[in-house]
Parts: C-alpha cells; sequence; structure tokens
C-alpha cells in the first residue's frame, strides 16, 4: 500500500471536493472516532438529563400557576357567597367571570352541600359552563377537610377530560342560636388541556433548542478533534514519506508534544542507517580479504598442474561462488532495512535492456520493454539491478529470438516484472526442481542458475518472490515481485 493509499484510508481522500477533506471518514478504533463519541455520548445524556430537569421545574412553576389561579377564583367565589333563608347559597353580582359562563370552556365550579357528613352532589349548584354535568369533589373525608383549607386535587369533568379541582370547606353559622349551621364544599376547577398543552409546547421547544445544541457542540468538537490532531496526521504523512522513500528524516514542524518523537524517530532512522552501513561495510571487508588467499591459491594451483590442484580450483570457485552469494545478501538485507530507500524502475530495466543487447547482439535477440513512467522499487537500485539482471540475462541466454519484460502492479503494494522467452523452456517438473529452497546452479537443471537463487533470496529480504511459469511465447516466464512505491 503505498503513502497515498494510506493517507486516504486513514484521513479520507482530497478528491471530490473540499467538504470530503473536512469530514473525512472515521474509523472506530481511531482516536479521532473515540473523542467524537465519548463527546456525543456526554452530550446526548447531559441534554437528556438537563431537559427532564427542567421540564420538570417548567410543569411545577406552571401546575403552581394554575393552582394560584385556581385558589384566586376559589377565593373570589366564597366572597361572593351568601346563604339565603332557604339554606341555599347564591353568588352575589360581584363574581361575574365570562368563563364560568361559555358551556364547558374549561373553567367549572360548584357548590356542593356537606349534609351528615357526606356530599350531596344531586343538590349542588353548579356553573352554567358546567352545563348538566358535575365535577366530582376529592375524597378527603369531612373530619380531616379542615375549614379555611384549599385543597387540591385532579379530577374527572365533562366528558371524561382530566381537571384540577381546588375546594374550600365552608361553614355557615345559623342567625339564630337555634338554627344549625350549614357546610358547603367551593369546588373551582380547570380543564389540565391547557395545562398540558403548555408543558407539551415547552418540551418542543426545548428538546429543538437541545437538539441545535447538541448537533452544534459535536460539530465544534468534530472541528475541534480535526484540527487538534491535525500535526499527528502530518506527522503520519512525514513518516510515510520516509519510507517510500520520498525524503530520507521526518520534515516540517510539529508542536511541542509531538517534537521530542519526531526528534527521536529521525535519530532511530540515522542510527538504523549507519548501523546497517557498518554492517555492510564489515562485510564486504571480510569478502574482500577472503578473495586474496583464494587469489593465491588459485595462482598456486594453475601453477603446479596435477589432481590435488584440479579439486583445489573446485573448492575455491565453490568459495568464491559462496562469498559472492553471502555479500550480495547482506548488501540486500541491509538496504531493506533501512527506511526511505526507492529506485525508479524504468531507468534501470532500460540501462539492463541496453546491456544486453550489446552482450547478446551477436544471436539477433530482441528485448522489449513496457513499463510505466512512474513505477518506484522500495529499495536499493543495486539489487534491482541484480534481481532483474540475473532473470534478464537468463532469458537472453535460452531464448531463440525474443525476450519480452513488461512491468505492471500485482495487488496491494506490490508490482511484478514478467520476463519471458521464447527458448526451450522447463517443464513443470523441473521448475519445481528450480523454485525449491537452497536449490544452487550446480544442483539446478541447465538454464536456472546461481543468478536465479540468487534473485530468489534477494526478493524474499524485500518481502517479495520470484515465480516460474510457462510464456506465451513457448518458453519460460520469469515473474519477479517486489514492493512497490508509487
Amino acid at each position: 500500500m503505498t503513502a497515498s493509499d494510506r493517507k486516504e484510508r486513514v484521513f479520507g481522500s482530497r478528491r471530490g471536493g473540499g467538504m470530503r477533506f473536512l469530514w473525512p471518514r472515521l474509523q472506530f478504533n481511531s482516536l479521532a472516532s473515540r473523542l467524537i463519541a465519548a463527546a456525543a455520548v456526554w452530550t446526548i445524556v447531559g441534554f437528556v438529563v438537563g431537559g427532564l430537569i427542567l421540564s420538570g421545574v417548567f410543569r411545577a412553576a406552571v401546575q403552581d400557576e394554575f393552582d394560584e389561579r385556581l385558589a384566586a377564583d376559589l377565593g373570589s367565589m366564597i366572597a361572593a357567597a351568601a346563604l339565603t333563608p332557604a339554606g341555599q347559597v347564591t353568588l352575589q353580582g360581584r363574581f361575574n367571570d365570562p368563563r364560568f359562563e361559555r358551556i364547558y370552556s374549561g373553567s367549572y365550579w360548584e357548590i356542593v352541600p356537606e349534609i351528615a357528613g357526606r356530599l350531596d352532589l344531586a343538590q349542588a349548584r353548579i356553573s352554567r359552563s358546567l352545563f348538566d354535568r358535575t365535577i366530582k369533589p376529592s375524597a378527603v373525608p369531612a373530619k380531616r377537610h379542615k375549614a379555611d383549607a384549599i385543597l387540591y386535587a385532579n379530577s374527572i369533568g365533562p366528558y371524561g377530560r382530566p381537571v384540577r379541582i381546588a375546594e374550600q370547606r365552608i361553614i355557615f353559622p345559623g342567625e339564630t342560636a337555634k338554627e344549625p349551621s350549614r357546610t358547603f364544599v367551593f369546588v373551582v376547577a380547570g380543564d389540565l388541556g391547557d395545562l398540558e398543552g403548555d408543558i407539551a409546547q415547552f418540551n418542543r421547544m426545548m428538546f429543538e433548542a437541545f437538539a441545535l445544541l447538541g448537533v452544534g457542540l459535536i460539530g465544534a468538537v468534530f472541528i475541534q478533534v480535526r484540527v487538534g490532531l491535525k500535526p499527528l496526521r502530518r506527522l503520519s504523512i512525514a513518516l510515510a514519506r520516509v519510507r517510500d522513500g520520498k525524503a530520507r528524516r521526518l520534515e516540517g514542524r510539529f508542536p511541542a508534544e509531538l517534537t521530542p518523537l519526531a526528534e527521536e524517530m529521525n535519530g532511530l532512522i540515522e542510527h538504523s542507517a549507519e548501523v546497517v552501513g557498518r554492517a555492510r561495510t564489515h562485510a564486504s571487508n571480510l569478502a574482500h580479504a577472503l578473495k586474496t588467499p583464494l587469489s593465491v591459491l588459485t595462482s598456486e594451483a594453475a601453477a603446479n598442474p596435477g589432481p590435488l590442484a584440479d579439486a583445489m580450483m573446485r573448492q575455491v570457485e565453490v568459495m568464491r561462488r559462496h562469498i559472492d552469494h553471502h555479500l550480495m545478501r547482506a548488501r540486500a538485507a541491509g538496504a531493506q532495512a533501512v527506511l526511505g530507500v526507492s529506485t525508479p524502475v524504468a531507468p534501470v530495466l532500460d540501462d539492463l535492456s541496453r546491456v544486453l543487447r550489446r552482450i547478446h547482439g551477436h544471436r539477433g535477440i530482441d528485448i522489449s520493454l513496457t513499463c510505466p513512467p512512474d513505477m518506484g522499487f522500495r529499495g536499493e537500485r543495486q539489487d534491482l539491478e541484480e534481481m532483474a539482471g540475473n532473470l534478464m540475462d537468463n532469458a537472453c541466454k535460452w531464448a531463440r529470438s525474443e525476450v519480452r519484460v513488461r512491468v505492471a502492479m500485482h495487488g496491494a503494494g506490490k508490482f511484478v516484472i514478467a520476463i519471458a522467452d521464447d527458448g526451450p523452456g522447463l517443464t513443470e517438473e523441473e521448475r519445481m526442481r528450480v523454485g525449491e529452497r537452497g536449490e544452487r546452479l550446480d544442483e539446478s537443471v541447465p538454464g536456472s542458475g546461481l543468478g536465479l537463487a540468487i534473485a530468489r533470496d534477494i526478493a524474499r529480504l524485500y518481502s517479495g518472490s520470484v515465480e516460474l511459469q510457462s510464456s506465451a511465447l513457448g518458453g519460460l516466464e520469469a515473474r519477479l515481485i517486489l514492493p512497490a512505491m508509487r
């Protein structure tokens, strides 16, 4: 996966406009999604709890105001009440409220006589708004219903609608000592529909306001998280540039919290390159130190021919191959471990094609090359030259007239160099033997070569591979699969 692919996957693509960049795709396990999710949860919980508290406070305040209005109407009605000689209660003209005159207006009153401790609704006097209905007072016994005390309760009004009532027990004393006192319960009621309507309207307005405020807060948190984590995105992009070989160290300015991390990573990159460089130098020095005694042995064997000299020459040649082979592995392993190494593919293959055309020009070998100009190899140029050069040289050796080299992407983050020839090729059994782990040139069928083993080993160090299959040209096709940098 290339740097641009990783950036698009983590942070969202800029393609499609600035909105996509402003609102990137979030992953569940990312820091941004966790921070935003936590803020969203706490915002929702806080608004729900706050909304319930505010709704309860508003309901209590509205109900208190409603009860105060009922108490005021009840006080006015009691003040206007007078007892007739016939023992009935009349309301004088000063209690004249049009709300109690409209039928089923939602405002009602009634005066219920109390006889022998029981309320007689049949003899109750009602407001015109009740028409032919009555409202049942509260079920509080008379002995607990003290005079001058206003009781509030919920009851059922006309057509089963809920009403809120305020009632007070009034005792009218007799005009003479022999005449008994009379007790009446004065009731004023109001339809709860108005109360519930006000509460519902308040809850609706509060929900809309809280929803708008919540969306705004979550959006602000989203922007805050995105701006706050932007240095991390810059650090990731800078690291991807180093990984892809576009930079040798982390570049850019970072906040104080990330500066030590960037400096440590730059120090680690430089230290890794230094350690690998020293190891490769030591391996090279060791190889050169061994080649000098081998050259002396070769000279002595050539100067003294015989069976012993022949055996010595063969073993010296084996030792040289081992030295070259492991020196190449050490160099490739070091290059693979260093960050920031990259090589354009097309120039390397162009150079190899020109060299091989000269070497095999006397045989008339035609080498065709197809390679995207922006294709890159995540590794050193020498290693790519070694792998591709060995495979292309083998193809030219066994080709009759044509070698075809094609380069293309191969899955996510890799590319393939397909080298096909029109030579005799290899059978399936021979290809399996050539591909066995540890197979050397002198143990393989003709045409496999030490170069194939070296190419395979170096490719494995880069997490790549070498595959052999039949060519469309009739011969063998070697497919070199390596990490890409685009």
